[in-house]
Parts: C-alpha cells; structure tokens; sequence
C-alpha cells in the first residue's frame, strides 16, 4: 500500500495541446529516480539491521578519562507530567554538582591492563555466555526496543547483573566530585575490573597465575605517592561479583576458583565495594545493589516510573523469579520448598528459570511478573545475594527475605534501617537441614499482613527505587541522587572517620 502510493505519487499533470486539457502523463524519470531511492533505502535499512543484530560486530564501549561521554545525549520520549499523583512528586532538578556530604574523588589511570584490556576479550569473560553484548553503552548492555511502560525510550537496558564496574567506572569519569588533582582528592578510586578477572579465570589450576593480576597491582599502587600518604585506607575498589569470588581459602578445602584479592593485606587497608559482602570478617566491605534494567537519563524519566509503578494494579498476592536448586540440605532445600508452595497457591505466579529457557533474561517478562504481585521472595541462590531483590524493589513489589544477609547485613547504606518498613523476613536459616521453612506456609504469613500496613510497605519500596537505580553515565543532569551518588556520600564519612583515627 505504501509503494503504491509512492508510485502515485510520481505522475505528473501537463498540457495537452491537442484537446486542450490537462493528462495524466507517466514520467519515466521521476519513476527511475524513486527506484534508485527506494533500492538505496532498503539496502541501508538491511546494513542497520545487520550491525544491530549480528553480536560479533559489537565492540565494548569503555570509558575514557579524554573523553568520558562518547555517546550522544539520547532525547527521551518521556517528559515530566505536570502534577504528580498520590505521595508521588516530581523531581525538582537542581544544576549537578558536588553533594555537601561527599568528597573529591581522584580517579586512577591505571594501566590498561587492569581494566580495560580485560574487556577487550569479552567472548571469554563468563564460561557460561557471551559478556560482548552486555559490555557496550558503558556497561549498560543493549537498549530495550520496547520498555515495561510499552514505550520506546533510552533509560531501559538488558543490564548484566554483575557489570556494575564498568558502569561505576563510567559514573565516576564524569561525576560532579571528580578532580583530576589527586593534591585536592579525599577519596581516590581503583578501577580494577576484578571481577571479570575473576570470572575469566575461574578454570586456572595454578593459584600463582589466578593472583597474579592482582598482585601486580597491589605492587604498582604501593608505589604510588597517593597510597604512601594514608598506607591507602582512602582508596577504594569497586567489584562486581560478591566477596566469596576473591576469598579463597587457604585452609584445605574444595576450590571454586576464587583468587586471593581480599586477603591481601594491603587490600584490607582499602574500603572495597561489592554487590555481596561477607558477612561475618568483611569489615572493609560495603555492599552496593545489583544493577537493575532502568538507567534513566532526565528526571522525567524517574517521575514517570515512580508514579506507573504505584499505581499498577497487582492481581497476585505473591510471586517468585527463579529456578530450583540441586542437592539437599541448605539454600536448596529452602529454595525449593519455596517454589513448590508457590506452585500449589492460587495466589502465587512462578515464573521458573532454569537451563532449557532464557525466559528471565528478558527483562520485560520479569518486571511484568514482579508488578502484578504484592509481594517478592526472595531466598537466598547461589549465595546469599540476588539481583531479584532490586529487580523487586524497581517493580515496586515488597521484599521476602528468608535469610538476614541477603539484604539486611549487606545494604546499609541503601535500604532502611528497620525492615519490617519495606520487607517481611519469614525466618528460615539456610541451616544444614533448613527445617524451620519446612513449618512455615508462606500464603498464610503473608495474608496475615494487614492492608493498611501493605499500602504504607509499597510507598516506601518506591522512595527506594531513585537510590537504588544506576544512572546513565551519559547524562549530563538526571535529577536524583543514584547508587553512586549514595556511594560517594557514605564512602567519604566513612573514610575520614578512618582516616581520623590511624592519624590520631
């Protein structure tokens, strides 16, 4: 139908001087020149295609001191409503810059082997996929063509889960608090990407070649001026996978392929950053969320967000994102008690995860699951950790937890003090035998929960959500503090405090 009107498009009216009347007269020209038109669109809209689709084209985007956006401020298709609904205000943006409580932070520019070349094999980073894909827009992986608020915009991303330091890195290089004189630094940042190093390396039988990397660079930051002023308890690093991946343990037990970062001793005088501390020794360990998909580049992108998640309409009383674990005893026993009460509950949506589906990496099917429920659980998989718990808290869903140090020992800095203001904790150890889940029926405990005490639960899930949300590192003014932003903040008082006492 379009080319046919196209085609029509392309007679023309002349004079007929024989009957003196307009014809209709075919112009050969004017068709040969829109053959020529149309053959060079679709050639170009197949080349487009092609590069967006083919993902051996794709080639990370890092960040870059010279030139830290090298994208183009992408235009939103959200703008700021003019009212705001409900507890839901809008933003007032205020011109960026440094926050009253942080610091100035120093960025180092460590050679690029300790970051940058470790992505340049992104194929090998991961022994179960390809981290090429996720690697480019600085971390944030590739745009979703169409958002969870069925539009299409720039703040939605298919974000890896442990990529925050790329984006981290990212952030930092264009930050309000950035200096570039480390004499005017209070806080000077690592960007060792430890953890893809970790992950690439995880097969490597030779423990001396697993720690290597890291030891050359212990070795190349004590010999800089900037660690010999504080013996380096004002830096910190920033790592992406959680502390048991760098906690190797020296005793003769199973090896899972961890190196021995976090037992340097030089490492234990800087603060470290991950998406999973350990629990019990880490006490130079800060935990920070798990990048989730919303990235948002002006604050009417937040606004928006906030006010459709709290007005969304939540048909399940609760729900559970994820697979069944192996074995007996433990995180697996409980994890799979879990699901199998969800399974038998009207009230419960299981939306399952496992080898044969690659179901949950969309991320449009698992906000849609977690907005169409009250409530979120939450127990504990691999670790003790998950980046359900933010996917939940950005759906506006209300947390449960079945262990302590999936959020409460971890996210201090991130989430309120009290739980019961955002959460339920159903107690359930991940003990050997795990039995106390066992006693529990969890359709039961949650109708318990007054409605009331829900509505007043939601609200403060989604004040949580700007605080918990990784800005795009290319926008220039998003309106709300971030990760980050709260990174920074906490990280300077906690430094000085530190500081103050070794000098005192």
């Amino acid at each position: 139908m379009v080319i046919r009107r196209l085609r029509n498009s392309t007679t023309s009216w002349r004079f007929d001087p024989n009957g003196g009347r307009a014809k209709l007269v075919s112009s050969f020209v004017s068709r040969w020149k829109l053959s020529i038109l149309l053959a060079s669109f679709f050639l170009l809209w197949s080349l487009f295609l092609f590069s967006r689709c083919n993902p051996t084209t794709m080639t990370p985007q890092l960040p870059h001191r010279a030139s830290p956006r090298l994208l183009v401020k992408p235009k939103s298709s959200l703008s700021s409503p003019s009212s705001s609904v409900g507890t839901i205000k809008k933003p007032i943006v205020a011109p960026r810059k440094c926050h009253v409580t942080s610091s100035n932070v120093y960025v180092y520019d460590l050679p690029p082997k300790f970051n940058y070349d470790i992505l340049k094999d992104c194929h090998h980073l991961n022994m179960f996929s390809d981290i090429c894909p996720h690697v480019v827009n600085f971390g944030l992986g590739q745009p979703m063509s169409v958002d969870p608020l069925n539009a299409s915009t720039s703040s939605w991303f298919t974000t890896y889960q442990f990529m925050n330091e790329v984006i981290f890195h990212a952030r930092l290089l264009d930050h309000p608090c950035l200096t570039t004189d480390p004499a005017h630094a209070d806080l000077f940042y690592v960007p060792f990407y430890g953890g893809f190093h970790a992950s690439s390396n995880f097969h490597e039988p030779n423990h001396n070649a697993r720690d290597l990397l890291a030891v050359e660079l212990m070795e190349y930051l004590q010999g800089q001026p900037m660690w010999a002023e504080n013996d380096g308890k004002d830096h910190f690093l920033v790592l992406g996978r959680t502390a048991w991946d760098f906690m190797r343990n020296t005793n003769q037990g199973p090896d899972f392929g961890a190196n021995s970062l976090l037992n340097m001793p030089a490492v234990q005088n800087m603060s470290v950053l991950l998406v999973e501390r350990q629990p019990w020794t880490g006490t130079n360990q800060y935990g920070i969320p798990y990048p989730s998909y919303f990235h948002p580049s002006m604050p009417g992108e937040m606004w928006m967000w906030l006010k459709h998640v709290s007005e969304q309409e939540r048909p399940y009383l609760f729900s559970f994102v994820g697979g069944p674990r192996n074995g007996v005893g433990g995180k697996g026993t409980v994890r799979n008690e879990i699901i199998r009460q969800c399974k038998d509950s009207d009230r419960c949506e299981f939306f399952v995860c496992n080898g044969t589906t690659n179901w949950c990496h969309d991320p449009n099917d698992v906000m849609k699951v977690m907005m169409n429920s009250q409530f979120c659980l939450q127990t504990p998989g691999d670790s003790f950790t998950r980046r359900s718990t933010f996917d939940s808290i950005l759906a506006g869903c209300i947390p449960v937890f079945f262990s302590p140090h999936t959020a409460y020992t971890q996210y201090q800095w991130f989430l309120p003090e009290e739980p019961s203001d955002y959460s339920v904790y159903l107690e359930a150890d991940d003990t050997v035998n795990a039995t106390k889940i066992l006693g529990i029926d969890i359709e039961k405990e949650l109708m318990k929960v007054p409605r009331e005490k829900i509505a007043a639960m939601r609200q403060r899930v989604i004040d949580l959500i700007p605080t918990i949300s990784y800005a795009n590192p290319n926008s220039t003014n998003y309106g709300f503090r971030d990760v980050v932003d709260v990174t920074i903040g906490a990280l300077s008082l906690q430094i000085k405090s530190l500081v103050l006492s070794s000098s005192s």
